[in-house]
């Protein structure tokens, strides 16, 4: 069962209210068990196809009808206006190429409502597994940037992350100077990945996701940094990994 309601996020407004997406597996309703939560940002990606910005979808839901898997999925829409989604997936303020310029990063604002709000209201509503070792966040480009940062900065929060594809050029020096600020508790297991079709140049890309995959092992994090062959920036390309960092964050 998914659940679309239209929602708006007073910290971080739109003209357009966005969708929240709640997935509950199919035997939610016959049974008293309490389940795992996965986080997801790019909501309108996740599910349907008709709803994907580019008309294809993670196809996450035929992949959970599929498999059974006993979780709970949160999936938030992005701002829908303009370039607002840069805004409120980036922890930092960095400056962009025309037409995008100087971009003020609103990612703890959008982080402080995900864990001060939105999890809370689902946590009170719906049969979760409130602890933080029942707590994942996922997402990919920006939003695998904002699953990694949320890992580290809500690390109490999150012991689990997804991070595909993650776009690690935006303020690189601040996310090791984050990483490097704190210990990660135990657990913390973290999957990362590049295509190879998908960066350019690659070798410097590909150096500074293993860079990063070795500072989060000195913080204390389980660490799976993995080159995907041919893997393009796309939704189809990121559905083929879902088995793959399932596989690895519920070990």
């Amino acid at each position: 069962m998914i659940l679309v309601n239209r929602i708006q996020i007073p910290e971080l407004p739109t003209g357009k209210p966005r969708r929240l997406y709640i997935y509950l597996p199919k035997e939610y309703e016959q049974s008293e068990q309490r389940y795992p939560v996965l986080y997801m940002f790019d909501g309108h990606n996740v599910f349907y196809d008709r709803h994907a910005t580019y008309g294809k979808s993670w196809g996450m839901r035929e992949y959970l009808a599929k498999t059974k898997l006993p979780l709970i999925l949160v999936a938030v829409e992005c701002n829908p206006e303009g370039f607002r989604r840069l805004f409120e997936y980036s922890p930092w303020d960095f400056s962009a190429p025309r037409p995008l310029g100087n971009v003020q990063g609103l990612g703890k604002v959008t982080m402080d409502w995900f864990t001060t709000v939105l999890k809370p209201e689902i946590d009170a509503s719906y049969r979760t597994l409130p602890d933080r070792e029942h707590t994942l966040i996922a997402g990919s480009s920006m939003g695998g940037l904002m699953s990694l940062y949320a890992a580290v900065a809500y690390n109490h929060v999150f012991s689990r992350a997804a991070v595909l594809s993650p776009s690690l050029w935006v303020s690189p020096a601040k996310l090791r100077e984050l990483i490097r600020s704190q210990p990660l508790a135990d657990p913390t297991r973290i999957y990362m990945d590049l295509g190879t079709a998908e960066i350019d140049p690659k070798r410097r890309a590909l150096a500074g996701m293993f860079d990063v995959a070795k500072e989060l092992s000195k913080a204390g994090a389980d660490v799976s940094a993995n080159v995907i062959p041919g893997a393009e920036h796309n939704e189809a390309a990121w559905e083929k990994r879902i088995p793959d960092f399932f596989k690895y964050l519920l070990n």
